[in-house]
C-alpha cells in the first residue's frame, strides 16, 4: 500500500524591496485554493512576492496585548518606512524585537501582508519570520543589493510574467522607481 501524496509548499526565496516600492503595492492574489496555498503581494515593478528580506533602522516598537501580545515595529530605510509585527504565530521574532531598544538597525525576513482600510484605502505591513540585529555596514551592503534587485525588476518589467497586472493595478511609472534607488543610494554615501 502506498502513502498518500501531500502537497508541499517550497519556501520561497525573500525579495528586497524598498520600503516605498512596498508601500505603493496593494494588490495582492492567492495562488492556489487550499489555505496553505501562499499569499502574494504584486510589487509595481512587476514581480510578485510572498516574502520579503529589508533592513532598516528599527525607530519604533510598541507591545499590545498581554495574554495575546504582539509588537508592532517601525523600520526606516532610505526611501521610508516598514510597518512590521510579529505575534505568537512569529515567537522567535517577537523575541528577537523585545530584546531590541531603538534606535537600532535590524534586518527582518517576513511576509508582506495587505490590509484594507475602512476609507478604502490598502496599507501594506510585514509580519516578521525573523528579526536580527545588525550595523550600519550591513544595511548599506542591502541598499546597494535592494537597488540591483530593483533596478533588475525595471529593466525585466516587459518580460515579466506579471507584467500586464502591475500595468493593470498601478500604471507604474518606472522611472520614479529609478530615481528611488538613486536617492536610496546617495543617502547611503552621506
Amino acid at each position: 500500500m502506498t502513502q498518500p501524496r501531500t502537497q508541499s509548499y517550497i519556501r520561497e526565496p525573500a525579495k528586497r524591496v524598498f520600503a516605498s516600492e512596498l508601500r505603493d503595492a496593494r494588490y495582492s492574489f492567492r495562488e492556489g485554493d487550499d489555505e496553505k496555498s501562499p499569499t502574494y503581494i504584486l510589487l509595481p515593478t512587476g514581480e510578485r512576492s510572498n516574502r520579503i528580506f529589508i533592513v532598516g533602522s528599527l525607530t519604533q516598537k510598541e507591545k499590545r496585548g498581554e495574554q495575546h501580545s504582539m509588537y508592532l515595529a517601525r523600520v526606516a530605510d532610505p526611501t521610508g518606512t516598514f510597518f512590521v509585527s510579529a505575534g505568537s504565530y512569529q515567537p522567535e521574532a517577537m523575541q528577537q524585537i523585545a530584546k531590541l531598544e531603538p534606535p537600532a538597525f535590524v534586518a527582518v525576513v517576513g511576509k508582506p501582508n495587505a490590509y484594507e482600510t475602512p476609507d478604502g484605502n490598502v496599507l501594506i505591513s510585514v509580519r516578521a519570520e525573523t528579526v536580527t540585529a545588525v550595523d550600519r555596514e550591513i544595511r548599506d551592503l542591502w541598499v546597494l543589493d535592494c537597488a540591483e534587485a530593483t533596478l533588475d525588476r525595471i529593466d525585466a518589467f516587459e518580460n515579466s510574467p506579471d507584467a500586464e497586472a502591475a500595468r493593470r493595478e498601478y500604471n507604474p511609472n518606472l522611472e520614479s522607481y529609478k530615481k528611488i534607488v538613486y536617492d536610496a543610494l546617495a543617502a547611503i554615501r552621506q
